[in-house]
């Protein structure tokens, strides 16, 4: 089966009559010039209607329940009355978003799936805000990116509904009991008690709230579709569908025109290509309408993973000849077909997805979303060779999407971790009847017009993988609200999804782990022709810059030598020959990216990972004796040793694994060990090099330990493993088709000296949350980072600039994210540091370490 997003979108059509409105165009040289600069110069904060302002700041915060100790406070009634004295204690002022749980305290006693953090509590929000009398007659809503979780709405105290799945975006209507020119209260409260998780899941309002202001005729929610059915180098057609809302208190009749821009990569909307065939609608009262149009874009600049071109659609919406709504839609020119035999293409060439996993949480920071920290990470992950991301296991923040178009990634949306049976008793399970539908229909709607966007996903390990109506059920949902992308599942258990037949009702197959069965699968009828895609692969294991010998496993830390992985995975080397194996697989999505806050494996408790071995009996009973044995241990672990990046975004060994075969243009090597090894003289150090080219010579102090050379499809890697460990230097050549082609170099140190710092960002806003993440190494007199230093380092700041968090990738580390010390965990420290609300200016980052030489940084307003 093949699926064509170009062919299979079939949009309304309008039955209304056309009309146009014509104004009036100044077309004076001056004025052409002032309007051609403004729209150069235009940039669009966020997709929608444009009178839509950021509701972040000044809100008030309090919290009941139990408590970060361990105690419980009583949720006192009516805190969401108007009359409630909220300037008093408990009432904390902040800026949005939060997650009250990043603040700790670490309690060994809690559940290391969970990150041991106190994130179960009853949150209270509350904001007083005016509206202009100016704006007595419009439409007035809050919009919600993301609140975790259960959340209800108040507005004066009246109760306006509810949303309780925390990780999907949606809205409010606040109109019916909006007080013009007073003070209006919204209240929130969030209830996490009763939301469980297998990973940590934050706790609060932890992304972006806007204000969004309409006329009472306007683009209803998420209330464009845009598609691009044909597409070649000369043209593409490009069909939208809009849906018009009438909150008004008559029937009116509205003319919908729409013009395409081109959209540069800081969001600016630029020259203006083609317009829209003009419609109009009969809206009758309190109802809405749909209309759809076409456009032509000649020679358009498709959008790629290594092009990322963009284009926005101005809508405007015209009732009595005047414009009452005007609505953004970015979106991109792109054609996607997945194959069981030519793999995944884009735009007509074979595109090998090479794809990360990841959770929301962005380490120090939490849950609470931040856009210099989520760029921070995409860059990493670019860096590495990485073009495909997977939203485990939910709806991600807009903005990553956003970024995903901006920077050329691919995206798997996915929209949850279990169905009706539960995997926690509070899980999805508890919403699946009454919220699935509205779930996946928000997902689709406020996601369908990003380009990056390749494939939706209706879940992830789910019990009821063998339940073949429930499977075509929510397949069929999506497809009901955007047939031109396909629909997958996450399985690990695909005998029995293909089975049962389950998996017929899905497009693309995706594959958690298990692919000794490809051949088999390969030689199904139902299935021979349906792509297969490695949902989730390899979940190897390590700790940066440890390494052990004779085991991988030591005082709750993992080796780095990359070969640790639970016995549902395998290693990164492994699983590229599966993909050499099969080309026929679309590619893969490695578990994980980064390492994340909960499931700590393999040193979790949460005994919801028998699930990976249903079908194994003998393993889910080994796996249950070490479990047992975990639990009498209480391990300290509070963090996830998945990541190709630690939590501190330090990247790992593997993380040059991965570039070495995702970037093979890219001349690269990288050698592990580190050098640093005075118990180990004369006895043997295993070295592995990771490298780009196909053969490499490893040399010590000067002499060569031999040639390797890596066999096709074999060989990932290159290993000399009789190393007799000597202080010194070591040094690698690698070739590629005999040239050298790239080196790289470890050596002993000396005793640490100094602090090294730098940062990732000299220059940064002194608005909004904007962060500069400054990296401390602890070196010797050479500069040489010393690879076991564990030194305690005190960041202080001296002007308007305050530090944020701190972090140095430790999973059993249970120092406070908050605080301005951090021991370095071998070698390396990060703190992250923004400026202070209101200021200005500039402000120095100062690292300091005793009996260490102390290091400073400078950060500049942008």
């Amino acid at each position: 089966m093949t699926i064509k997003s170009n062919n299979k979108r079939k949009l309304i059509k309008a039955k209304a009559n056309r009309w146009g409105i014509q104004f009036l165009l100044v077309t004076v040289f001056v004025g052409l010039f002032v309007t051609h600069a403004f729209t150069q110069k235009k940039i669009i904060k966020r997709m929608g209607t444009t009178n839509t302002t950021l509701f972040d700041d000044g809100w008030l915060f309090a919290r009941y329940g139990l408590q970060p100790d361990g105690t419980r406070k009583p949720e006192p009634s009516n805190l969401e009355k108007i009359t409630l004295n909220d300037r008093v204690a408990p009432w904390k002022e902040l800026d949005l978003p939060h997650d009250w749980g990043i603040t700790g305290p670490f309690r060994i006693e809690l559940e290391g799936s969970t990150g041991k953090l106190p994130w179960k509590g009853i949150g209270w929000y509350r904001k007083h805000f005016k509206i202009d009398v100016k704006d007595a007659n419009k439409q007035i809503f809050v919009d919600f990116d993301g609140a975790m979780a259960n959340a209800k709405i108040w507005l004066n105290g009246h109760y306006v509904g509810t949303w309780p799945y925390g990780y999907n975006s949606f809205r409010m209507d606040l109109t019916p009991f909006i007080k013009v020119g007073e003070d209006n209260l919204i209240a929130v409260r969030l209830d996490t008690e009763n939301w469980d998780s297998r990973w940590y899941p934050g706790a609060g309002i932890y992304r972006h709230v806007w204000l969004v202001k309409t006329d009472p005729v306007h683009v209803g929610h998420w209330g464009t579709n845009i598609t691009t059915p044909q597409v070649s180098d000369a043209s593409a057609k490009v069909n939208m569908a809009v849906t018009v809302d009438n909150q008004g208190l008559e029937a009116v009749k509205a003319s919908i025109q729409s013009a395409v821009y081109e959209l540069d990569g800081q969001n600016r909307k630029g020259r203006r290509v083609t317009d829209f065939n003009n419609t109009s609608l009969d809206i009758p009262i309190g109802g809405s309408a749909t209309a759809g149009t076409s456009a032509q874009i000649n020679r358009p600049k498709r959008w790629d993973i290594t092009s990322p071109n963009r284009y926005v659609v101005e809508t405007s919406i015209i009732v009595n000849r005047k414009v009452v709504d005007t609505y953004l839609t970015p979106f991109g020119v792109r054609t996607i077909e997945f194959t069981a035999t030519k793999g995944f293409l884009l735009n007509g060439r074979r595109v090998e997805i090479q794809g990360t996993c990841n959770h929301h949480d962005l380490g120090a920071l939490g849950a609470a979303f931040n856009e210099s920290a989520l760029h921070r990470q995409l860059v990493i992950l670019k860096q590495m060779g990485c073009n495909a991301l997977r939203t485990s296991h939910n709806p991600p923040a807009p903005e990553l999407l956003e970024m995903a178009d901006q920077m050329g990634f691919l995206v798997w949306d996915e929209a949850f971790d279990s169905w009706k049976h539960g995997k926690r008793k509070l899980d999805y399970n508890k919403l699946f009847d009454q919220w699935h539908q509205k779930d996946l229909t928000a997902m689709v709607h406020r996601d369908r017009n990003h380009p990056s966007v390749i494939i939706w996903s209706i879940g992830n390990e789910v019990l009821e993988q063998e339940d073949v109506q429930l499977t075509k059920h929510l397949a069929d949902i999506i497809r009901g609200e955007d047939p031109t992308r396909p629909v997958s599942n996450g399985y690990n258990n695909p005998d029995g999804g293909r089975a049962s037949g389950a998996a017929q009702a899905l497009d693309v197959m995706g594959v958690n782990y298990f692919f000794n069965k490809q051949s088999d699968w390969d030689k199904d009828p139902r299935y021979k022709n349906m792509p297969t895609l490695g949902s989730e692969t390899s979940s190897c294991v390590s700790s940066r810059g440890e390494y052990f010998f004779g085991t991988d496993y030591k005082n709750w830390q993992i080796t780095s030598y990359d070969h640790a992985h639970p016995g549902w995975g395998c290693t990164p080397d492994e699983q590229f020959r599966i993909n050499a194996k099969y080309p026929n697989l679309l590619g893969e999505f490695v578990w994980t990216g980064f390492d994340y806050l909960g499931e700590p494996t393999p040193y979790n408790t949460d005994a919801t990972n028998l699930l990976n071995f249903r079908n194994d009996p003998s393993k889910k009973a080994a796996l249950a004796r070490k479990l047992q044995e975990l639990n009498a241990k209480t391990p300290p672990s509070r963090s996830s040793y998945f990541g190709i990046v630690d939590l501190a975004g330090f990247p790992k060994d593997r993380f040059y694994l991965y570039q070495s075969h995702w970037r093979p243009d890219l001349p690269m090597a990288h050698i592990l060990p580190h050098w640093n090894w005075p118990n180990r003289i004369d006895s043997i150090v295993p070295v592995d090099v990771y490298t780009s080219g196909d053969q490499a010579e490893l040399f010590l102090n000067g002499k060569s330990l031999g040639k390797k050379t890596k066999r096709p499809g074999i060989d990932f890697r290159l290993s000399w493993d009789s190393v007799v460990y000597e202080p010194g230097e070591l040094k690698v050549v690698s070739y590629k088709n005999g040239k050298k082609w790239a080196t790289d170099v470890v050596k002993t140190t000396s005793p640490a000296t100094q602090l090294k710092i730098s940062t990732d960002r000299h220059h940064i806003k002194t608005v909004g949350n904007d962060l500069a993440f400054i990296t401390v190494k602890i070196t010797d007199k050479d500069g040489l980072m010393v690879p076991d230093a564990s030194n305690l380092v005190q960041f202080s700041v001296e002007g308007p600039g305050e530090i944020v968090a701190t972090d140095n990738g430790d999973a059993t580390s249970f120092a406070s994210f908050q605080s301005p010390s951090k021991k370095a965990f071998n070698g390396m420290v990060l703190a992250i540091v923004k400026f202070k609300k209101g200021s200005q200016g500039k402000f120095k980052v100062i690292a300091k370490s005793g009996g260490l030489s102390s290091a400073m940084e400078v950060i500049s307003a942008k």
